[in-house]
């Protein structure tokens, strides 16, 4: 048995310096995109790790390389809280109906390589940051993003 998803996650705003946003497309939702999410693995991991753990087994970005230097992920100090959906909440623990967002975001050259985790994703696609921010079916999602104007 899986042990229980925290009710702690991140939210990665990948960028350019041109502010087009990479979403990737769900795998168990086609048509739906999104930025690169995820829970912390631990109680005590930051949530500066959980971001580039996620980013990495998403994208294949790796955080800290000569193309993406540690300094290219910022925490934007913002949170979301927010209801599970109730087809997901049995990944959690009995009661949990609450996750909280933690929103950061990664600047990244445009010609940056994607590797997709087919498991989880089968789309990526650069778009211009309002764009992006309508084609995302998560709201928190869609509003991180109309603040990448105010962190670059």
């Amino acid at each position: 048995m899986r042990p229980c998803k925290i009710p702690e996650s991140v939210l990665v705003v990948i960028h350019t310096r041109e502010r087009e946003v990479l979403l990737i497309e769900r795998a168990d939702a086609p048509g739906t995109w999104q930025s690169v999410t995820g829970s912390k693995d631990r109680e005590d991991e930051r949530f500066e790790q959980t971001a580039i753990r996620e980013v990495a087994e998403e994208t294949g970005i790796v955080v800290g390389s000569p193309a993406v230097p540690r300094a290219a992920l910022v925490d934007w100090n913002l949170r979301n809280v927010y209801d599970i959906f109730p087809a997901w909440r049995h990944r959690y623990a009995p009661g949990v109906t609450r996750n909280t967002e933690h929103v950061f975001g990664l600047v990244v050259p445009r010609d940056i390589a994607v590797t997709l985790s087919p498991r989880e994703h089968l789309a990526w696609r650069w778009l211009p940051w309002r764009e992006a921010a309508d084609a995302c079916f998560s709201f928190s999602n869609a509003e991180a993003i109309l603040h990448l104007p105010r962190f670059m």
